[in-house]
This record gives structure tokens, sequence and C-alpha cells, in this order.
């Protein structure tokens, strides 16, 4: 299929780049594999709801959503967007050690450190990697925006995970048996408080005791790779997550005001298949591509306004999603998407005050896309989608609708894709 795949440094441009990104790893006379990339994502949007449908893809009423709204959960706005420019700079170190540094920098100038890892192998098909980076749980999770195949991320991981994934500062080691490299087994731990939507991290001390020492998220997971022919290549994987401090505060101000502190769970299920045809620049390819995700709260209510009397009382949460999508080159450099996700499936929302179930409906979505890879450095993509979303105060149905353009550059190494 079509990729973004670069020419390599020149030889004027090397010395320079094996210069600054060797600060990264000062004194060392190591054999150094130097990248940089820098991606540009640029789209127009709109909607029938008056541009605001983005937003409430944020919003959806489940056990996860979001009450008090943080930086960068706010969508794309009507018109034309400039999401935050991607730079990478990184290399690997004698073929074994690879050195990671991703910023974004955001249209009205704000920097953010995405990654910053070290990964190192170690004899017996030890892999750890130590810094600040995507979990390995799922498929979708640890896929940089540049590299997914659709303009937005699915409604499974908006829901349960925030539109950026599952990503923090922690240690990762990943085991590969002898003999067996199409297994991996995967554990984490993380800091645990820097995440969208479980074990996020809230001001309200005065209502929640004090959270719980770092690590306060593991992650486990495997994944299975068999091999079935050069042509066809397919993942299986299983992951889970304990957050071992989970609090909310809800209602700031009003007389429901309440908070719980608590664990989280979560677990998730993957398949993946590709089909390379062989055809000229991924005609006749195929990509399937399909997970769920389970997230359950266990939390114990410490303060409420109206109802003290409900202190003490334990509250548990469910709320799961999924997404299905297809992806087929149509013809040299051109391919086509569909996908259907949904979140919601299985909600259960008890009430704070009197423990009543309540279920708002799932929210789902059908969306096709059409991507047509310009050249090796861009590619344009149209996308149109149909949602039924569950908001808090009602159903909304309306349709979206994208054109996305993407300029990626990377140099040198190995072109790290993500």
């Amino acid at each position: 299929m079509p990729s973004f795949a670069y020419p390599g440094v020149s030889t004027r441009s090397r010395p320079l780049l094996l210069a600054t990104l060797s600060l990264l790893a000062p004194g060392t006379a190591l054999a150094f594999e130097p990248e940089l990339a820098v991606t540009v994502d640029a789209s127009y949007y709109d909607d029938t709801q008056d541009g605001h449908g983005d937003q409430a893809l944020n919003e959806i009423a489940g056990a996860l959503a979001v009450h008090e709204h943080e930086e960068g959960t706010h969508g794309l706005e009507q018109g034309v967007n400039l999401r935050p420019t991607e730079i990478t700079v990184g290399g690997t170190l004698d073929h074994d050690t690879e050195i990671r540094l991703t910023a974004t920098v955001s249209d009205t100038g704000a920097v953010d450190v995405e990654e910053a890892f070290v990964a190192t192998e170690l004899p017996r098909g030890v892999k750890l990697t130590a810094g600040r980076f995507y979990s390995g749980i799922g498929y979708q999770n640890a896929r940089h925006p540049h590299a997914w195949d659709f303009v937005d991320q699915n409604l499974a991981y908006r829901a349960l995970l925030g539109e950026h994934g599952l990503s923090d500062i922690g240690l990762q080691a990943v085991f590969t048996p002898i003999g067996r490299p199409d297994i991996h087994v995967g554990v984490e731990a993380f800091r645990g408080d820097e995440n969208e939507r479980l074990g996020t991290s809230v001001s309200h001390a005065d209502h929640l005791p004090d959270r719980a020492e770092a690590p306060r998220l593991w992650t486990a997971f495997v994944k299975a790779t068999p091999s079935i022919g050069d042509e066809h290549r397919f993942r299986f994987g299983a992951s889970t997550a304990l957050f071992r401090s989970h609090q909310e505060h809800h209602e700031e101000g009003e007389p429901d005001e309440h908070a719980l502190d608590g664990d989280a769970r979560l677990y998730g299920l993957e398949a993946v298949y590709h089909h390379e045809a062989g055809g000229q620049q991924g005609r006749g390819d195929w990509r399937l591509a399909a997970e769920y995700l389970r997230a359950e709260k266990y939390l114990t209510i410490t303060h409420h306004n109206s109802e003290p009397v409900a202190v003490g009382n334990s509250r548990t949460f469910v709320e799961d999603g999924f997404y299905l999508q297809a992806i087929y080159g149509i013809a040299p450099n051109w391919e086509l998407g569909l996908r259907f996700d949904a979140a919601g499936l299985t909600n259960e929302l008890p009430d704070a005050r009197t423990g009543l179930l309540t279920d708002p409906g799932e929210s789902r979505r059908w969306t096709a896309a059409a991507t047509w890879h310009l050249s090796e450095t861009s590619r344009l993509r149209g996308q149109v989608a149909r949602v039924s979303a569950a908001l808090e105060d009602g159903r909304e149905r309306y349709t979206q609708f994208y054109l996305q353009y993407q300029w990626r550059l990377a140099l040198g190494g190995h072109r790290h894709a993500h």
C-alpha cells in the first residue's frame, strides 16, 4: 500500500543532523542513525450541527464522559483547523537502542512533549522502554495521528481513553520468547495521573483522599502475529489496565456536588489483518482492524452536598465500545475506507445519590473516507460520517464532513513508523 517513505539524508545534511541529534547521547562514538520528521496536518470541518458535532463526540453520555473539560479536548471547529505540528528527532544507537523525542506545536505556539523515551534491546528477547511514551495496549493506541486511516479517532477510544489515547511517563518491558518471534508479552508501569478519562487527577483535595503513590497505572498485554505467508499478516491481542487511583469531582458549586474515589480497570481485545496483493502502489491491498474496549470503575462516595448520608456508599460504573474498519486500495495511490464505531453498548451508570442505574443509550457512527496519496510526502483525504450520539440532554443525529491535507517529511535512519 502507499505509505510515507522518503529519501535519506543527503551527504551534506548528515553531519548537521548527527551533530544536532548527538546531543541526545553526548560523548558517544557509537554507530548512530539519526532521524528527523515533521508532520503538518490541516483540515476543513463542517457538520449539520452548526459546527459543534465533533465537540459533541467528546461529551457523549456514559460512565467516562468529560465533566470538567481539559485543554485539548475541544475537538475540531467549523472551518479550517490546523492540528498540532509534530516534530520528531531521534535515532538508533548501535542497532539496539532507540532514542526518540516527539514534540507538538499548536496553532497558538504552545509546545507539548508527546513522547520522550529510550528503548533498549536486552538479551533473551527483552526490550525495555523508559520515559514518556504511548502504551502498547491495543492496536490504535500507539499510532500517531499522521498514521491514522481516518481523519479522527474512533468512538471507542474517544469515550474510554480520550482522543489522544493512553500515554504517560513510565517503564515498559516486552518479552519475546526465544524461538517464538510471533509472541510478544508486555508489562507497563506508569505514573498514572495525566490521562483524559481514567485515573484523571483532580484538584479538589478537600473532598478526596490522597492519591495512591506512583505507579498508579499498571498495564499488561499479549500479542500474537502468526506467520501465514508473505501476502497475509494477522495480529491478535488482549490487554488490561489497572488504575490504582481513580478520582472524580462532579457538579462543582451545585447542590448535588459530589466526589468519588477508588480504582478503575480497562480490558481490550484486538484483531488486525493485512493483505498485500502486490499491485502497483498499493492497488488491491486490504487492511482490516477491530477492537473492543470495556472500562469498569469501582468507586466510593467521599463527599455529597445534598445527601451526606450517601458518603461511604460504593458505586460501580461500566462502559464499553468497539470499532470495525476496512481499508482497500482501489487504484495506485488511492484508498477507500469504511468504519463503524460505537460506545456505550453496555452502560451501567448508578446515580451517585440513590444508586439507581441509568442507561443513556449507545452512540454510533458510520464513516466513509477516500485517501489520495499525492506523493511520498503528502496526502489528501475526504471523509463523511453519519452520527447518532447519545448526549446528556438527549439524542442527536447529524452528518459530519472533513477534508484533510497532510504533509510529512522524514529524513534519515530507518524511517520509524509509529
